[in-house]
């Protein structure tokens, strides 16, 4: 009996000692993201389709388009899962989308201004 308790406390703290990393996303609003940019260095992804990126877009963000599927995954690869990254679309709905494809694919910190570009030029 003695045997079975210390196999299971064993047990026990080997789950616990394996912490699994999480994903994480969190809502930012403009003047979050401003600080940010601010600071420098980040990495910044429009999710909006070519055309829209052309028409205007937040200075420093790269055009990753979520519609594209495959498109998407391309180019989000060479990206640092571990560093945070920072995701907009046009009005939040396809930041979200964006989100959860960035959550399964493995990124730590996913921060999501889902007031999106519509709302950045106001």
């Amino acid at each position: 009996m003695k045997l079975q308790q210390i196999w299971m406390v064993f047990v026990l703290l080997v789950v616990l000692g394996c912490k699994q990393e999480t994903s994480e996303v969190i809502i930012i609003t403009k003047p979050e993201l401003v600080a940010v940019l601010e600071e420098g260095n980040i990495q910044l992804v429009d999710v909006r389709r070519p055309e829209e990126y052309k028409q205007g877009h937040i200075n420093g963000a790269t055009n990753i388009n979520v519609l594209d599927s495959v498109g998407f995954v391309k180019g989000v690869v060479s990206l640092d899962k571990k560093n945070p990254i920072y995701i907009y679309c046009q009005a939040g709905k396809r930041s979200k989308k964006a989100s959860e494809k960035l959550k399964e694919m493995g990124f730590l910190t996913i921060y999501d201004y889902s007031e999106g570009y519509g709302s950045w030029e106001d």
